[in-house]
């Protein structure tokens, strides 16, 4: 069953959020010694990852994966790495070696397999031959107006991709830049948990449809709901 907290405003869900995060790193490195940890952009996940950086002081063993990446080099102002780096990574002075960088620059074809590979060699092992995708321990999620997750966006191709499927060249985005990188469906639902997180009146809707019938066109609602955490503020409440 989804878990559904609403705030009263974004600041108290940033730090919902990032208090969220920090238990399940926590639960990950006592039960496997490593947590997996997939950020992506926006400004409300932006602001957690601030106040991570402060809150939590031990960094070890966490390894830090991206559910999604815009084609474009890493210091370009679209890229989600550089939200990430700005607010979290260098102030919270994590290893550069813990971080797997979606690399947009080499366009989403090139992009994708290489983050496929090292998703499959650093989280199943190299020698691995599994029948299903990476498990991630926690996957942070932003979420659009029209319900697209990382960048599945409504009615896509990439959301027919299957099982198997790890990591998506996406040329068409409805949003700009059209090229864009991102983790599969399979990948999004095999996550020990996804945390949602969605501030604004804009928003309201948008989690309304999350939490309605699955649908193609409403891409959250395709996330595994018993391992779906989703904190709003209380304009993006859909009982607001």
């Amino acid at each position: 069953m989804t878990r559904m907290t609403s705030c009263p405003d974004p600041e108290t869900v940033a730090e919902r959020a990032a208090a969220e995060v920090i238990g399940h790193l926590q639960l990950a490195r006592q039960q496997r010694g490593v947590a997996h940890l997939a950020l992506s952009g926006g400004t409300t996940p932006g602001r957690t990852y601030e106040l991570l950086a402060v809150a939590l002081e031990d960094w070890e063993a966490v390894e830090i994966w991206f559910a999604d990446e815009r084609c474009v080099p890493p210091e370009d102002a679209q890229s989600n790495y550089r939200l990430a780096a700005e607010t979290l990574l260098r102030p919270a002075t994590i290893d550069p070696a813990q971080v797997h960088r979606m690399e947009g620059e080499l366009g989403a074809e090139e992009g994708a397999q290489r983050y496929a590979q090292a998703l499959s060699d650093r989280v199943l092992g190299k020698d691995a031959d599994p029948p299903t995708p990476p498990v991630l321990d926690l996957i942070v999620l932003g979420i659009g107006p029209d319900g697209h997750v990382a960048s599945l966006f409504p009615g896509a191709p990439a959301l027919d991709a299957g099982e198997q499927a790890i990591c998506l060249p996406i040329h068409d985005s409805p949003k700009p830049p059209p090229e864009r990188i991102t983790l599969s469906l399979a990948v999004l639902r095999a996550a020990r948990r996804c945390l949602l997180l969605a501030t604004g009146a804009g928003k309201a809707d948008a989690i309304s449809a999350a939490l309605a019938e699955p649908s193609r066109h409403v891409p959250a609602s395709l996330l595994r709901r018993e391992r779906l955490t989703i904190i709003v503020d209380d304009a993006a409440s859909p009982t607001s």
